[in-house]
């Protein structure tokens, strides 16, 4: 082959290294997915975190 030999353009080069990133980023994603489970429900839920984003929302 050829093509192989050619040295690659810099578009090419960060494109390949974007395709790269992408796939380890989703990769990774999955993975936090499949170990948080249903966390991030819970999390949203939490009564330590106020809705109204105030510390002391009586006073």
């Amino acid at each position: 082959m050829s093509d192989a030999k050619t040295p690659m353009t810099r578009e090419e080069r960060l494109a390949a290294r974007l395709r790269e990133n992408l796939k380890r980023r989703k990769a990774q994603a999955r993975a936090m997915e499949a170990v948080a489970g249903g966390a991030d429900a819970t999390a949203a839920e939490s009564p330590d975190s106020p809705e109204t984003g105030l510390s002391n929302p009586a006073a």
